[in-house]
Order: structure tokens, then C-alpha cells, then sequence
């Protein structure tokens, strides 16, 4: 039995990646095939990520490196397929993910921990906020990074030859 509520949020998360992902790849002037690849990619991915926190269980961190890793692979066949790099169709596929509200904190909690120079209570509940957004920002960002290279780093001669047609490897027929 499918819960349509449950579909209908993972398919409302996929379409807000993949708009980002659209804007995002669009500012770095990508060849154009790459562009709706960006977006499939970051739904995707996205929706890994969405489904592995809601429904899983994962902390974000860890669902951030299951997506990206998800990304990292899926950009491979995907660029194999249009003679396009990696790095070209998984960075703007990402650039969702990552956590800008836990940046923001941070540096919200930093300015507030500065100002509050006379009570040591407040300045240490902001400290406590410093270290906890901070450390999760930091997490998943290297979650992102981490997880989408490893794919190249497993795939090296395959990443590296599928934008030469010469040195691609021959297809089995």
C-alpha cells in the first residue's frame, strides 16, 4: 500500500532540489545537457537524504554520506553518457544539501556569546550552541564532500577518460 502523503513530501523535496540544482549548475555555465543531468542528480540525491532522515532514522550527517555517495555514482554513469565531467553535473547536485541553517546558527550563536560579556550563563548556552552547529555543519559538509569523491577515487581511470571519446573504454556489444 502506498502513503500518498509520505510520496507527495518526498516528491515536493525532489522538485525543491532539483530547482536549486538548476540554479546553482546555471551560474557556473555548464554545457546545457548538463543542466536537467544536475537536477535529476539533486532529486535524487535530495530524496536519499530526505528518506533516510524522515523515515530511517539516520542523523544528517550520516544521511548526507549515503545521498552524496549516491550522487557521486550516479554523476558517473550520467557524464559517461553525456561527455561531461563528474565534478560538473555532482557539485551543483550538492550545493542543496548543504546545511545553511546550522551555518547560520553558528554564526548567529557566535555573535551573540560575544555580546554576552556579563552573563556567564547566557555566554555559555551560546557557546554550547557555537560548538553543536558548528560541529554539525562541519560534519556534513565533509559527509558531502567525502561521500561524492570517493566514486571518482574508486572509478579513477573511468572519471578521467569520459570526456576523451579515445580513451573511453569500448563498449561490449
Amino acid at each position: 500500500m502506498i502513503d500518498w502523503q509520505i510520496l507527495g513530501s518526498v516528491i515536493a523535496d525532489a522538485i525543491g532540489a532539483a530547482i536549486a540544482a538548476i540554479g546553482f549548475a546555471v551560474i557556473s555555465n555548464p554545457p546545457r545537457r548538463a543542466i536537467l543531468y544536475a537536477a535529476l542528480l539533486a532529486a535524487v540525491g535530495h530524496s536519499i537524504r530526505f528518506v533516510l532522515l524522515k523515515y530511517a532514522g539516520l542523523d544528517l550527517a550520516s544521511a548526507s554520506f549515503i545521498a552524496a555517495f549516491s550522487i557521486g555514482m550516479l554523476s558517473l554513469a550520467a557524464g559517461y553518457r553525456i561527455f561531461c565531467p563528474a565534478t560538473v553535473l555532482y557539485i551543483p547536485a550538492l550545493l542543496p544539501m548543504i546545511p545553511g541553517m546550522y551555518a547560520y546558527r553558528t554564526v548567529f550563536s557566535l555573535i551573540r556569546f560575544l555580546q554576552s560579556s556579563g552573563n556567564d550563563n547566557e555566554a555559555i548556552h551560546y557557546l554550547l550552541e557555537i560548538f553543536k552547529n558548528g560541529i554539525t555543519t562541519a560534519s556534513v559538509l565533509f559527509s558531502l564532500g567525502v561521500g561524492a569523491t570517493i566514486p571518482i577515487f574508486i572509478f579513477y581511470k573511468r572519471a578521467f577518460s569520459m570526456t576523451r571519446a579515445a580513451n573511453r573504454p569500448k563498449r561490449q556489444a
